[in-house]
C-alpha cells in the first residue's frame, strides 16, 4: 500500500503528526490517494481536498499503520483503537473529521 506525503516511519506517522498514536493514514476521496494527514496532501497533491459525504461512510478508507488493517469510515469514527491489532488512535485526530469527512449537523 502505497503512503503519500512526509513520512517518517513504517508506521503511516509524517512530519506533522508523529506522536506514539498517529498511526492511520487516510484515502482521500479527491484523489484515492492515502495520506497520513490534510497536510500532507495540501503540500503533495495539487488540488484541493474534497471531504467524504456521510452517504459513503460505509467506504474502507482508514489504514492502521500498525497492523495495515483498512477500517470504513464509520469503523474509524466509532473506535479509539484498532480492532485488529488494538494499537490506540489519536483521539485528537477528531478535531480534523471536517476537513475529511462531511459531517452533518443537528
Amino acid at each position: 500500500m502505497k503512503i503519500y506525503g512526509s513520512i517518517v516511519d513504517d508506521e503511516t506517522r509524517c512530519t506533522h503528526y508523529h506522536s506514539e498514536k498517529d498511526i492511520i493514514a487516510i484515502k482521500f476521496k479527491c484523489c484515492d490517494r492515502y495520506y497520513p494527514c490534510y497536510k500532507c496532501h495540501e503540500e503533495h497533491a495539487d488540488h484541493r481536498i474534497k471531504p467524504w459525504p456521510e452517504q459513503q461512510f460505509d467506504e474502507s478508507a482508514i489504514l492502521c499503520g500498525r497492523c495495515h488493517t483498512k477500517l470504513t469510515i464509520h469503523q474509524y469514527m466509532r473506535t479509539t483503537s484498532c480492532p485488529n491489532c488494538q494499537a490506540s488512535f489519536n483521539a485528537g485526530c477528531t478535531a480534523h473529521y471536517p476537513i475529511y469527512f462531511e459531517l452533518q449537523t443537528k
